[in-house]
């Protein structure tokens, strides 16, 4: 997560309305869904075990991740990454198209290196889509560790949550019934920064933005969704400044799914101002994306002190929140595709 934040005293946020602890734009509860024609096919019913979102699978994938070591772009470890993804999502019957572009080395700028987004495609058919992304890389190094900048950065929360989270998301996502089609994208890029404050960020997320808007290719987007920072232990999901300025009923309906559920860590009152994936994918792309991240890591008492440090690990990450934040995103996309 590369990011410049601003950080505002916890106040509620009303844009357009009260938010009820009902969601104001969501439908009522999905009916059953039907399975696809991907090569897994199952049926999302409540007796299903792909009806309950699997932290634990999430987490264990967050894990499989780290052990890789760190993942930043062009690395043997990025490499063998994509390879896990190809793998998992080819199983699963998606269709996984490879985006690759060319950037400056920030330390060699007369050097083009290529990175390349993922985009993991369920029922490419639907021309009406939803977008889901993540980035998928690290920082180089954990530039903030008081004691170690130059040491080793793992990246449990910052990049293996995203990573873990769709692994599991994709299960549920072939047997969802609807009108829209809905993507995972796999960003690259977002942590190719050696000298903070000087080389471009969200590189992966810009580029894609940009090709979007050139032709709206395979499809419109109706709205985004960014996770990033999603696997603390003591997770806390405030509302996002930027979102709500550009994606408030997303918002608005997210959180009141999450109301529904009782999932009470995701809190209706905002907290930051973050420069995430999502700003790209609403500036360039004009598509409505909220940002879903817990940018106090650990927690709101001590603040984001593990944030690009030696002790962003998986032992401080946890299968429950990953749980926590399926939970409310699988259902939200089940009301979402009945809704007229």
């Amino acid at each position: 997560m590369s990011v410049f934040v601003f950080w505002i005293a916890t106040v509620t946020v009303f844009l357009g309305g009260t938010v009820s602890a009902q969601a104001q734009d969501s439908a009522a509860t999905a009916e059953r869904p039907l399975a696809n024609s991907g090569r897994k096919q199952v049926d999302a019913d409540v007796s299903s075990p792909l009806s309950t979102f699997d932290g634990t699978y999430a987490y264990s994938i967050l894990k499989a991740v780290c052990n890789l070591g760190p993942r930043v772009s062009t690395s043997q470890a990025m490499l063998q990454q994509q390879q896990m993804i190809r793998d998992h999502f080819t199983e699963w019957g998606a269709k996984i198209i490879e985006q690759d572009f060319l950037v400056a080395h920030p330390l060699e700028p007369n050097r083009q290196v290529q990175l390349k987004n993922m985009i993991v495609r369920f029922h490419p058919e639907r021309k009406r889509r939803l977008l889901i992304g993540c980035h998928y890389d690290t920082r180089p190094f954990p530039d903030r560790d008081p004691q170690n900048p130059q040491g080793l950065f793992l990246g449990a929360n910052d990049g293996a949550s995203g990573v873990g989270f769709f692994f599991e998301l994709g299960k549920h996502l072939g047997s969802l019934d609807g009108k829209y089609g809905i993507d995972l994208v796999f960003f690259d890029g977002e942590e190719f920064v050696w000298r903070t404050g000087i080389d471009p960020m969200f590189l992966g997320s810009t580029h894609f933005a940009t090709e979007y808007a050139k032709n709206r290719w395979n499809g419109k987007y109706a709205y985004g969704i960014i996770v990033d920072m999603i696997g603390d232990q003591e997770l806390e999901l405030f509302y996002e400044g930027n979102s709500l300025q550009y994606a408030p009923k997303l918002c608005r309906s997210i959180w009141g799914v999450a109301a529904e559920l009782g999932v009470k860590e995701f809190i209706a009152e905002q907290r930051h101002h973050i420069r995430d994936d999502h700003l790209p994918l609403n500036s360039i792309a004009q598509i409505p994306t909220c940002d879903i991240i817990d940018f106090d890591y650990p927690n709101t008492k001590v603040g984001n002190i593990y944030w690009h440090t030696e002790k962003d690990i998986p032992d401080n990450c946890s299968a429950e929140s990953l749980e926590k934040v399926g939970r409310v995103l699988v259902e939200w996309l089940r009301q979402l595709q009945k809704m007229n």
